[in-house]
């Protein structure tokens, strides 16, 4: 039976059991479309990223005997859309039967699904094989639950996969480490360079410019440096453990204006391509720890463990328990345009020009940039999350939907109204100041609360409270900021309430 298989562009897996024999049957296709440049702005560096990744794994499974097709972006006869490249396909090729991996955004899942009850042919879905949990395992863990707590899931994940277990007890007889993760960077300990691949991407560069999609963020077309292949993808998971492992944990929620990486792996594009899976990233660095354990705490690899089993399984449980409806939440009411800055970088807040330059040049942030700098501004000043949702989507090389709208929604921006987070991720600027190095250099003062100089965090930290105060009377987490709120002074409230709302009023002259 002749069969069309699906290569989606985050589905490059060779060790899927798809390509462990090979089947003169069996065709696959891989596509760059028009359809997935188009569906939101990506960064440069995103969609050169992708496009390198798929024309990698086109020619290895070529390489290994297997028949694929592949569409560029620029082919005169690449229909740009996912039904009628399948349709092109099925005719050409006499195809009797079509296969596909479950997607893992749920705008591409209805698509298939109806694109295959359309089909006069067969049609079956396979699992991706990349995941510890099925779609649905968060789901039935929940059931019946109110609180859908990550950490009772994080824990039933280690001892389901016997993870850094000792029997049944968790090693170091400590399930959770964070406490530790928490120091502020000072220069201490140097960070190693990161790993860059010095790729050259001028070609795919001038196809993408030729077919006419709009990008944007900065690229150097001769020094690109994120992995495009597993081979590559290793060496970064090696450099990992080798260089940066050993303080991972320690600083992995610092922020610091001459490191833009610190010591993160920068794995997660290889991860969500899935060139890697987490349990291989898992499974190395655990076994580089036992082999190094006189060099390496406990602490900075449970630190990691818990972002990839934990956090990274956890998300994607919560995305396919809650939409379609998640992705229309808007608990708070938040409706303001994001500020022009965001494209441009141009803002005198040191913490703010960083983390969004940092964005708009490498297509990466870390997340403590992204959660308590960029996404503690747009919560405070009230930035719809549809906008917000639409800017993270297309600025970071690793966010497809599954894993940047429920970090964005609903971490970030409590869009979900505690589905995620059990209290919203804002701060004044003193947090800022406590994690990072940016407020000693920054046009505005963090120490004061209105004023021309006044640090913005601070105003909007305090007017964000009293706006939603209503809706967050309940909320035994916020308890202590509500309390404080009502013994402030009245007229110091109402000075700090005048300076956010100009500020809100006009973001672009921050």
């Amino acid at each position: 039976m002749r069969t069309l298989r699906l290569i989606l562009g985050d589905q490059l897996d060779i060790k899927h059991s798809w390509f462990q024999k090979n089947d003169e049957n069996i065709i696959y296709v891989i596509a760059e479309m028009r359809q997935e440049t188009d569906y939101v702005k990506h960064h440069i560096q995103k969609v050169v990223a992708f496009f390198l990744s798929m024309r990698i794994f086109y020619t290895t499974i070529q390489a290994q005997g297997h028949q694929a097709v592949y569409f560029q972006i620029t082919d005169p006869d690449n229909p740009q859309d996912l039904e009628k490249i399948i349709a092109v396909c099925i005719e050409k090729h006499k195809i009797e039967k079509f296969e596909y991996q479950l997607p893992d955004e749920y705008r591409l899942d209805q698509q298939l699904k109806t694109i295959c009850s359309n089909l006069r042919i067969n049609s079956e879905a396979f699992d991706s094989e990349h995941f510890y949990t099925t779609r649905h395992e968060l789901s039935q863990f929940f059931e019946g639950k109110k609180l859908l707590l990550m950490e009772n899931f994080y824990r039933n994940m280690r001892k389901k996969h016997h993870i850094l277990m000792n029997g049944s007890a968790p090693l170091g007889n400590q399930w959770n480490f964070d406490a530790a993760n928490r120091k502020k960077y000072k220069g201490e300990v140097p960070v190693p360079s990161e790993k860059n691949f010095h790729s050259n991407a001028s070609e795919i560069v001038a196809q993408i410019n030729q077919a006419g999609i709009i990008t944007f963020g900065n690229l150097d077309e001769n020094n690109f440096s994120w992995p495009t292949s597993r081979k590559q993808s290793l060496e970064v998971l090696d450099y990992f453990c080798i260089n940066l492992l050993k303080y991972f944990g320690d600083y992995e929620d610092a922020i610091h204006t001459e490191e833009k990486f610190l010591f993160h792996s920068r794995l997660s594009f290889a991860m969500n391509s899935k060139m890697l899976s987490p349990k291989e990233v898992i499974e190395t660095v655990i076994s580089f720890y036992h082999e190094n354990e006189a060099k390496i705490t406990l602490s900075q690899v449970e630190g990691f463990v818990r972002q990839i089993l934990g956090w990274r399984e956890y998300i994607r449980g919560i995305y396919w328990k809650e939409m379609p409806n998640y992705a229309q939440m808007n608990v708070l009411k938040n409706y303001n345009k994001l500020p022009d800055f965001f494209w441009t970088g141009k803002t005198k807040m040191n913490c703010m020009s960083h983390a969004i330059n940092q964005s708009l040049d490498e297509a990466y942030a870390h997340h403590i940039q992204r959660l308590m700098v960029i996404g503690n501004f747009t919560l405070l000043t009230q930035i719809h999350p549809d906008e917000v949702d639409a800017w993270y989507l297309g600025v970071y090389i690793d966010a497809i939907e599954w894993v940047e709208m429920p970090n964005t929604r609903g971490m970030s921006q409590y869009a979900d109204g505690g589905i995620i987070a059990t209290k919203p991720y804002v701060s004044s600027g003193s947090y800022i100041n406590k994690m990072s190095n940016n407020c000693t250099k920054c046009h505005y003062n963090v120490k004061e609360k209105f004023g021309e100089k006044a640090c913005p965090f601070n105003a909007l930290y305090w007017n964000f409270l009293d706006e939603k105060k209503e809706y967050f009377k309940g909320n035994q987490r916020m308890g202590m900021m509500l309390n404080l709120l009502n013994k402030m002074n009245p007229e110091e409230l109402y000075k700090i309430k005048v300076k956010a709302h100009s500020i809100i009023e006009d973001m672009d002259s921050l």
